[in-house]
């Protein structure tokens, strides 16, 4: 009687089962994969939500691609990056994932288009597109000392019901960023065979170089273009759930997708009145939480090059941004086996690479958010375990 949209196996997978009985047996636990960054020790202003309560998100205000002043923020804020947009390009959405089911209900029949997604990339995009009714196929990012794009392998991806590409720089969990050949070769494809491409940079203002010299938002003028943002990065707010999307590319495409774009919006009016009243105060405070979180994410990727450092058997992948880091480590079984045991041995919980579509053993994703104190302990664990 449950469509096919939702996977029938539920059950929790092996990992998550020895986390679980580890947790309910009151075992500690070195968490080198919390993405919540709401739990990791940073202050937060104790006003920072203050401005959800103003009286004026009491009026119901029913706007399908949002409150005018709310998408004027969304623009400021894309100026502070040096990009200039119009609001009017604007489409405020309540969280970035919510943004793709809104892209994959705009470009794609149910039942036989599909899009090409990256890997490695998110585990997420599976569920998002299997709830759309798309089929997910996928190209793939090679590393060769940074990670680059694999144009021929989106050629193979490619099918005559391919209606998007998704990109994502900084990409999770690899930290990659396109460079502007290879965003010039995913727009143009999608150009000359009419799809659209999807670029997520959620993670755009994480680079691993200075704040103020963070590489500007990727161009994709030659193709519809759509770029997803949101607060859950932007100002380290995933519980104010506010997203958008950012439409480019030619006018005549810009103008019929935004027409549509205001059907579907208009459909659902997702977004809460009160979080778009306080949307220019939560981006402007969310400054003082992004600067904090940068500055952890920094020294901990600069802890974590040390250590490998001097573990010459274990290698850091290059990475230019992002809130996670790869490491390649000696290991002749499973990366599943791997990380039970380092979990129940040393008590380190960290991602295996499978999980992100990595083409081959043994890779582990680590996150750059814990406290730096725990960081160390934790990857000086990790250490151990894998050079023994």
């Amino acid at each position: 009687m449950f469509s096919s949209r939702v996977s029938g196996a539920l059950s929790l997978n092996r990992l998550s089962a020895v986390l679980a009985a580890r947790r309910a047996g009151g075992g500690a636990v070195i968490d080198l994969t919390v993405t919540n960054p709401t739990t990791v020790g940073i202050p937060y202003p104790a006003d920072i939500l203050v401005p959800l309560a103003d009286v004026r998100g009491s009026t119901y205000q029913p706007e399908p691609f949002g409150l005018a002043t709310a998408r004027r923020a969304v623009a400021a804020d894309y100026a502070r990056r040096g990009i200039s947009v119009a609001e009017s390009r604007i489409v405020l959405t309540a969280s970035t994932s919510e943004a793709y089911s809104v892209l994959f209900k705009l470009l794609c029949a149910p039942a036989g288009d599909d899009v090409l997604v990256p890997a490695p990339s998110y585990p997420l995009f599976d569920h998002l597109t299997q709830l759309d009714g798309v089929i997910s196929r996928q190209y793939l990012l090679a590393y060769h000392g940074r990670w680059e794009l694999d144009a021929d392998s989106v050629d193979g991806a490619w099918t005559d019901r391919t209606r998007a590409v998704l990109a994502v720089s900084p990409n999770n969990p690899t930290g990659s960023l396109l460079s502007s050949g290879e965003i010039e070769a995913l727009s143009s494809r999608c150009a000359g065979r009419g799809a659209a491409l999807i670029v997520d940079e959620v993670f755009a203002d994480y680079t691993f170089g200075p704040a103020d010299a963070c590489r500007p938002s990727v161009s994709g003028r030659d193709c519809l273009t759509f770029y997803l943002g949101g607060l859950s990065k932007s100002a380290g707010l995933p519980q104010v759930k506010l997203g958008w999307i950012r439409v480019g590319g030619p006018d005549d495409l810009v103008a019929e997708a935004l027409a549509r774009l205001e059907l579907i919006s208009d459909t659902y009016l997702s977004v809460s009145t009160p979080v778009q009243v306080a949307a220019p105060a939560l981006i402007e405070g969310g400054a003082e939480i992004r600067e904090q979180l940068r500055e952890r994410i920094l020294a901990n990727y600069a802890a974590l090059q040390v250590a490998a450092a001097t573990h010459p058997s274990v290698e850091l992948l290059a990475a230019e941004g992002g809130w996670s880091a790869v490491v390649r480590v000696p290991f002749t079984g499973s990366e599943e086996d791997l990380v039970i045991a380092l979990l129940t041995e040393r008590g380190v919980l960290v991602h295996p690479g499978f999980f992100f579509d990595f083409p081959h053993e043994a890779f582990l994703v680590l996150s750059l958010l814990p406290e730096l104190s725990v960081f160390r302990e934790g990857v000086a664990r990790l250490m151990e375990h894998v050079v023994e």
